[in-house]
């Protein structure tokens, strides 16, 4: 049964994203898309602290040095967080000013996986995903995405998720967790408005595939074989991405964005744009780190 959801800040993002928990500083991060920030939430003395950058930041994964890769809207960085120091590793799409950078995490292969969104609307199928490799090299994954979005990796590296949140598609590969090699594309699941279209995603440690239902309001759980587990309402009616945080990581913290285009949802839910919390009943698994 899950405990009561909480707020683990204030509301103050417009656009919390990818949340990812580092097990070496008991540090949840997350960014402000639109803030051109990440965040640190300190997990035991409850400090926040951010890092500013001049464009989006889209998505970010842990290295193995410490610092962060980032996507910097139409670029790759690496960023070290104690001198600020910023090394751009590779351009993505940047001769292209409909798109920009959005959901990228480490895989088990330690490349950071990362895909691109028509940022107009109506959104066209002209994004895709791509994978950087920790020598700096990118290889196209898969094209003609809208919104590309949910990723995430069985416990034991052998199946990755992917998702186009304007198509409500996810689907499931066969990986290799020592080449990044993929095969075997098969539809994982198809969602829509009601149950909630698809944005960030996670797995937990049973192998099930958490979803933010963004245009429903809710997180859902789902069982490897496609099943629908659960589904949890939450405070904010915009979730944007489920992570499993915590020294146990036994705790789901999900980050919300604020609804600005809906004034009435902006007023029948004032907590939206905070990052919540609660325990429900699984655990996670760790986050893989780049190089």
């Amino acid at each position: 049964m899950v405990d009561p959801i909480t707020s683990l800040t204030p509301p103050r993002f417009d656009l919390a994203e990818g949340a990812v928990w580092d097990d070496q500083t008991n540090t949840l991060l997350f960014c402000d898309i639109l803030g051109h920030a990440i965040w640190a939430f300190d997990w035991e003395t409850q400090a926040l602290r951010s890092w500013v950058f001049e464009k989006t930041v889209g998505s970010f994964g842990l290295c193995k040095d410490g610092g962060l890769i980032v996507a910097h809207h139409d670029e790759i960085l690496l960023f070290d967080k104690e001198t600020g120091a910023r090394e751009v590793l590779v351009q993505i799409e940047a001769n292209d000013d409909r798109t920009r950078l959005n959901d990228g995490k480490v895989g088990p292969d330690g490349a950071f996986w990362v895909g691109t969104m028509d940022d107009r609307s109506p959104r066209k199928p002209i994004a895709a995903l791509y994978r950087v490799a920790p020598e700096g090299t990118v290889r196209k994954i898969a094209e003609e995405i809208h919104v590309s979005n949910g990723l995430a990796w069985s416990p034991d590296g052998s199946q990755m998720f992917h998702s186009d949140s304007s198509t409500g598609r996810v689907d499931r590969y066969d990986f290799d967790p020592t080449t990044g090699a993929l095969s075997n594309r098969t539809q994982y699941l198809q969602l829509d408005n009601t149950l909630g279209r698809p944005d960030g995603g996670t797995i937990d440690a049973d192998g099930n595939y958490w979803s933010a239902g963004v245009s429903a309001g809710n997180v859902n759980c789902f069982s490897p074989g496609g099943n629908l587990i659960m589904s949890i309402g939450m405070p904010a009616p915009r979730p944007t991405m489920p992570c499993f945080a915590g020294p146990d990581l036994d705790h789901l913290v999900v980050t919300t964005l604020k609804p600005h285009s809906d004034p009435e949802l902006m007023t029948k839910y004032p907590l939206s744009g905070s990052v919540f919390v609660m325990t429900p009943g699984a655990k996670g698994v760790p986050s893989h780190r780049f190089g």
